[in-house]
């Protein structure tokens, strides 16, 4: 249990750095934009293929893969129907609330926890593969099904996966994984050495986001709808997976406490910009992303007290 709590205790750290830094604004007006991208397209690629490659099959595409299938998907169907038919809204933005309540920031913070706390990157490997690969087109296509605007086809959702650059190192990854060949060493180094800039520049970039916003504003009419999401992210998502895991699926122990800890991360911060794009959402997207990404460190703190 100490150990779980050092390693909240080192992120919560480098997040207020983050903080810190962003505020007074040391590295300049565009600092979070480039490390975000420098983490998404060069160094997070860089460790999930490292860890990957070293990684069992068996435990990445198993019972913690179903867990987060089904309680990813149950969670936004229910809060679909509650916003919906309860609340009344559009379909579309029902859609893009739904997004917020169940889509995780399985990189910006998930690879970190996953490394900090539960002691393996790849523990956080089925979420960003079913998240990438799967459940953010799923709500694309119905948000352009239900929108005139940016139609899509299947062939350019195809492309846009495999263009993934975290999905690439994952799939390259668990292709040497499967396949048993060992990289040579003077090929790992670098990569080994770009991909240990991820998970710092990771955390300082979601630092500095925490600056300068204020949700649940009255004006905007959507504070009901943004506390349920933010609830259904943090409690109801891992509440399911728990019972999933632990009494259909019989899982315990560190496993049981790595599918709940993932389902309890924060909502993914591409929730809002897939909110923008639609021009749907946009205030319950930013609420959600901003509250959940606050509360969810503490939450997750209270979930490790709860399972130890």
């Amino acid at each position: 249990m100490l150990g779980v709590l050092a390693g909240f205790f080192v992120v919560w750290c480098i997040i207020l750095v983050g903080t810190f830094v962003g505020r007074r604004g040391i590295l300049g007006e565009n600092a979070r934009s480039v490390l975000s991208a420098l983490t998404f397209f060069v160094a997070s690629p860089a460790l999930l293929f490292e860890t990957l490659s070293k990684a069992k099959l068996q435990d990445v595409f198993a019972a913690p893969l179903l867990v987060t299938t089904a309680g990813a998907i149950a969670t936004a169907a229910l809060f679909f129907f509650i916003v919906r038919f309860l609340l009344k809204r559009s379909v579309p933005e029902s859609l893009m609330s739904s997004m917020g309540a169940s889509l995780a920031n399985s990189a910006n913070l998930g690879i970190p926890i996953a490394v900090f706390v539960l002691g393996d990157a790849s523990y956080v490997a089925p979420l960003l593969i079913f998240q990438l690969a799967f459940f953010t087109p799923l709500f694309l296509m119905a948000l352009d099904a239900t929108t005139s605007k940016h139609r899509t086809t299947p062939l350019r959702f195809g492309l846009m996966i495999l263009r993934n650059p975290m999905i690439v190192g994952s799939g390259l990854g668990l292709l040497v994984a499967g396949t048993g060949w060992k990289v040579p060493e003077l090929v790992m180094q670098p990569i080994h050495l770009i991909g240990g800039a991820a998970i710092p520049a990771m955390l300082i970039a979601f630092g500095m986001s925490l600056n300068g916003s204020r949700p649940l504003q009255a004006s905007a009419g959507r504070r009901l709808d943004a506390v349920l999401a933010s609830g259904f992210k943090l409690i109801v998502h891992p509440a399911l997976a728990y019972v999933l895991a632990r009494f259909v699926l019989g899982m315990a122990d560190q496993a049981l406490f790595a599918v709940v800890v993932t389902s309890a991360l924060p909502t993914a911060q591409n929730v809002f910009v897939v909110a923008s794009r639609y021009q749907t959402g946009l205030t319950v997207a930013k609420d959600t992303v901003l509250i959940t990404t606050i509360v969810a460190v503490p939450a997750m703190i209270c979930v490790a007290l709860l399972l130890a």
